[in-house]
């Protein structure tokens, strides 16, 4: 399959495939975040529409379809057709490609193929990726070029940043940041135009995983410290290095080639009695977490040494305890280093916002412990949805929906806008109504839940189709797509392999 060669590149997830796409669950959560995103009011051009667009990939060329998988822009595009926002009337194409020299023209066009914008030369979406690699684009601002020089307007064609600068890209990981650069020197705005950040220093990476966390800089002599993000200085711009590492108001620096701990006013605080500083605990205890000749342990502030360095790894988890690797397992233990939860684990992730451990073996099953590291539930982790506050896991022979507190729930409320539910039965799968009613008898070998469109998926022997809101089938079961990470449908066309690039094919 050919593709658009310029790209870094609620689906049914394939078992087998699990772990990858749990990896891709934050994928997803983003993609329900920007189809609620609500843009700035303007004209007609960029509106937030009722209807929702997709990126289409057919006979080798690239268009856009709409929610009801009909075109809106013809497959007639070399390169991908980038949809910024779903729910925006907005499509930036790429077209005149040189592969040679690396030379191409762009535009934007809206649903009815006018194009917009046109008075800038260049028009493109900002890339941004999180430190899995995982590709997004931001949801309510371009970028655009004219006579040589950046700036950025929102998806109504409103200049919100003056084309006056060499550069403008995405802060990595961060949304709402960007980095411009003039005169060789780089600055700091955000998506409504506010300068953050004048450009005057060498070079500037965020601290933390959000724009209020300030960011590490380098001056002209070299030096780095950290600015927050009304550009007050933290700290004092003299170090060789800083580490993304704080909290607490302590910041690892590097100075004459030696980590070591300071307090933003540039206090010494640790200086000896470790390789490297890997995390700051963030609790009553004022601890690090630290490496010695290859292993971890966790010191005081104070400089003593509460869990030795005998560990293959340590993580930060909830206060007071921290996730634990030795003899290539994970476990769970406190500070006194009791265990909490076995090492027996492949991994262990800390989910704060649910304050709950997801333990996960070699099969991929996961079990998950409760705040008081009670086992509450045990299965096939399908999503971890912390907008709704829900678990979704294959148990036995079916799939549960659970809250945080592990109150089983059903699916009529955890979707309640469906109009169809998967069921299982006798080992094949249908669908029933609200009421349990069957609206699909149980015939197929597999199938997924009824997305935001409407559409769900069918397999039977071996291949999978779809069926529309009212059960009708659109598209009969002739897609192959075992090796995909995840099956999702648009009517006929379904979601493609690379789920960084969000797109729906027929091939």
């Amino acid at each position: 399959m050919s593709r658009g060669r310029r790209f870094d590149a609620e689906p049914k997830l394939n078992v087998k495939k699990v772990f990858a796409v749990i990896i891709a669950i934050a994928v997803i959560i983003m993609f329900v975040f920007i189809i609620k995103g609500v843009l700035t009011k303007g004209d007609d051009k960029g509106k937030i529409s009722s209807q929702s667009y997709f990126a289409a990939y057919h006979e080798n060329k690239w268009g856009v379809i709409d929610a009801n998988g009909n075109f809106v822009i013809d497959p007639s595009y070399q390169e991908m057709v980038v949809v910024p926002n779903p729910k925006a009337d907005v499509f930036l194409c790429t077209y005149d490609v040189n592969y040679e020299t690396g030379e191409y023209k762009t535009k934007a066009l809206n649903s009815k193929s006018e194009q917009l914008f046109e008075q800038y030369d260049q028009i493109e979406a900002i890339q941004n990726k999180d430190e899995a690699n995982t590709l997004w684009y931001e949801d309510n601002v371009l970028k655009v070029q004219k006579e040589g020089k950046y700036g950025m307007i929102n998806l109504s064609g409103k200049e919100v940043v003056a084309p006056d600068y060499d550069e403008l890209t995405a802060v990595s990981g961060i949304k709402n940041a960007y980095l411009v650069k003039k005169d060789n020197h780089y600055g700091i705005v955000d998506g409504e135009g506010k300068v953050i950040l004048a450009p005057t220093y060498l070079s500037i990476t965020n601290l933390g995983k959000d724009n209020k966390s300030g960011y590490i800089v380098k001056a002209d002599n070299e030096k780095q410290g950290i600015v927050d993000y009304s550009a007050k200085q933290v700290v004092e711009i003299k170090y060789d290095g800083i580490e993304k590492v704080y909290g607490n108001d302590y910041y690892v620096v590097t100075q004459g080639g030696k980590q070591k701990l300071i307090k933003k006013d540039g206090t010494d605080v640790l200086t000896t009695g470790f390789d490297t500083i890997t995390a700051i605990l963030t609790s009553q205890e004022n601890a690090i977490i630290f490496t010695k000749g290859g292993k971890y342990g966790v010191m005081k502030v104070t400089g003593e040494v509460i869990i030795p360095a005998q560990y293959e790894d340590i993580k930060p988890a909830k206060t007071g305890t921290v996730i634990a690797k030795k003899d290539g397992k994970y476990g769970v233990i406190d500070l006194t280093q009791t265990e909490k939860i076995p090492f027996t684990y492949q991994s262990i992730t800390y989910q704060d916002k649910a304050d709950i451990y997801v333990a996960e073996n070699e099969q991929f099953e996961s079990t998950i412990y409760n705040r008081d590291f009670e086992e509450k539930v045990k299965g096939m982790l399908l999503e971890f949805n912390i907008e709704k506050g829900y678990l979704k896991m294959i148990i036995g022979d079916g799939t549960k929906y659970y809250n945080f507190q592990f109150e089983e729930k059903k699916d009529t409320e955890i979707l309640p806008n469906n109009t169809l539910y998967l069921q299982k039965k006798d080992g094949k799968f249908g669908f029933v109504d609200k009421n349990g009613k069957t609206v699909i008898e149980h015939i197929y070998d597999d199938a997924t839940e009824q997305n935001a469109y409407g559409y769900a998926g069918i397999k039977k022997d071996g291949k999978w189709g779809s069926i529309d809101s009212k059960g009708n089938v659109v598209q009969e079961p002739t897609y192959s797509l075992d090796e995909y990470l995840s099956v999702d449908f648009i009517g006929r066309w379904h979601l493609g392999m690379d789920m960084n690039m969000n797109y729906y094919t027929q091939e």
